[in-house]
């Protein structure tokens, strides 16, 4: 006789298996490492299909995943919503013409870019992440995409900080935002 699987929320699910890395990459900071949760097939596939339910009506054009963490999840979402996948990387890894966006995150600098012919305007996109902490990257995303023509329709993370702030600068980009579990 097969024993059934008790059933758990998908988000506690989830956000369970996200490990906190106390004062790494400096002293003070709260990591939270979502690789214990991406090794669970169960917890993979529950946050997989959260987005997807979310999005399957959504009549989207693509989804857009932010270097690096953002690929993994940003091409499974593509996959399963039957949509492309467009990069947003670090500068300089990129091997077309492509538009950037500078920003500042918690430890400095960095720039972000797309290729220049990523997004036709008018297109829906789904901007999809790890984390959003002080909302640095997520923003220069989505400036990125505006600037070409896109319509952001949502800016999705698996993970959200809010006291850092970025939800909320977010959301004052009139982006709607969502994350699947906050710490």
């Amino acid at each position: 006789m097969i024993t059934p699987i008790p059933y758990q929320d998908p988000q506690e699910l989830v956000r369970g298996l996200i490990r906190t890395v106390p004062d790494w990459p400096k002293p003070g900071v709260m990591f939270r490492d979502i690789t214990p949760m991406m090794q669970d097939p169960r917890a993979f596939r529950a946050l997989i299909d959260m987005f997807v339910y979310r999005h399957m009506r959504n009549r989207l054009d693509a989804v857009v995943g932010i270097d690096a963490r953002g690929f993994i999840f940003g091409s499974a979402l593509a996959y399963a919503l039957n949509v492309g996948f467009v990069p947003v990387r670090k500068a300089g890894k990129l091997p077309f013409k492509t538009v950037a966006q500078p920003y500042s995150l918690e430890y400095g600098d960095a720039t972000v870019e797309v290729h220049e012919d990523a997004i036709k305007p008018g297109q829906r996109v789904l901007l999809v992440d790890d984390l959003v902490a002080t909302g640095g990257t997520m923003l220069a995303a989505i400036k990125l995409l505006q600037q070409l023509g896109g319509n952001v329709a949502e800016a999705a993370a698996v993970v959200n900080l809010p006291a850092l702030g970025g939800s909320a600068l977010i959301a004052e980009t009139d982006t709607p935002f969502f994350s699947v579990c906050e710490f």
